[in-house]
């Protein structure tokens, strides 16, 4: 059975990203990409090194721009957008998990939590009580006033988490969220993410190399230099 377009979060066809466009270096990284994300779906994009992954991530999250081909991100060309209309978008839809936590260093797990709603214009009292709930929603509100260097890695990323989801985005994109952590810190990561999927009903698209990892979501997609070359699990025929 196909689904509707309208269920589509993610709308990406014939995405080509080149660097140096017209130069004797220009170097092409994805060669044509079709790929669709349903809502509420979650998914993995499963690459080596290389592989081009990570381009595709930072243009689903309206980080870069494609050049060439459509990108619909809820409908909205966003081709056809503004600078201050994607980052808008950006900011208020999408929540970023990175490797390498990306918390401020001399900011507290809550500051941290916080700086979105601070971006997005919400009052004192709100934006504090708000980063509070995330950070008990993943279990830190103990951390509330440590510093990253006062926190394990999996501590840490357990505040990203709360971080993204601040400004209760409908996408969370996560890059290799378990790649600096002990297997332990990494199963009560990735546990957040099967919560937030299950229970919000969030859109998660995890960028990984780790093969046991993209077991764990609906549907596994395959890229390779940059090409999507497969497709697996449960929700790959519905997106279709």
């Amino acid at each position: 059975m196909s689904m509707d377009k309208t269920d589509w979060i993610v709308d990406m066809r014939g995405i080509v990203k080149r660097y140096y466009v017209g130069r004797p270096n220009e170097l092409q990284i994805l060669n044509g990409i079709d790929f669709q994300v349903a809502r509420g779906e979650m998914v993995a994009i499963v690459g080596e090194s290389g592989s081009g992954k990570s381009t595709l991530m930072n243009l689903i999250g309206l980080l870069d721009t494609p050049t060439e081909g459509q990108y619909l991100f809820q409908q909205t060309d966003v081709g056809n957008c503004t600078d201050n209309k994607r980052s808008e978008l950006r900011n208020r839809r999408i929540g970023f998990v990175f490797q390498n936590f990306n918390l401020l260093a001399r900011t507290t797990a809550l500051e941290n939590v916080e700086l979105p709603l601070l971006y997005a214009g919400v009052g004192r009292k709100e934006r504090r009580d708000r980063a509070m709930a995330l950070l008990q929603m993943v279990g830190m509100e103990d951390r509330a006033s440590h510093k990253p260097n006062e926190m394990s890695g999996g501590q840490q990323q357990r505040v990203a988490v709360a971080r993204a989801m601040a400004n209760n985005p409908e996408l969370l994109l996560a890059d290799e969220p378990t790649g600096a952590l002990d297997t332990k810190s990494g199963h009560m990561v990735m546990d957040l993410f099967h919560r937030l999927h299950e229970e919000q009903g969030k859109t998660v698209i995890l960028v990984t190399h780790n093969t046991e990892l993209a077991r764990e979501t609906q549907r596994e997609v395959i890229l390779r230099d940059g090409n999507l070359v497969a497709e697996d699990g449960g929700g790959a025929e519905e997106c279709r």
